[in-house]
């Protein structure tokens, strides 16, 4: 999602447990997204839009994108593993 552009952290919260209730709670994607600011592949920023409370916004660095591609390489090469796997037992 970091990859479409910046979002706020409760905003990727709620994006996600639309997708999966893998990552559905704040205690999950705060630290992920501590972790990720620390190995530089996110950056953040304190924003305050339309006089809300101020959000830190996230955008993925050109880092982050160069660890993305990477990670796609190897799911891609994990996929097909475990595609292969599976037809064995057929």
């Amino acid at each position: 999602m970091l990859a479409t552009g910046e979002h706020y952290g409760y905003e990727l919260v709620r994006r996600l447990a639309d997708l999966d209730d893998l990552v559905s709670s704040e205690g999950t994607m705060y630290p992920l997204l501590a972790r990720l600011s620390e190995r530089k592949l996110v950056s953040s920023s304190w924003r305050q839009v339309d006089g809300a409370r101020p959000r830190k916004y996230y955008a993925i660095t050109a880092e982050g994108l160069q660890a993305l591609d990477g990670f796609r390489g190897d799911w891609a090469s994990f996929r097909d593993l475990v595609d292969h796997v599976l037809s064995l037992s057929k």
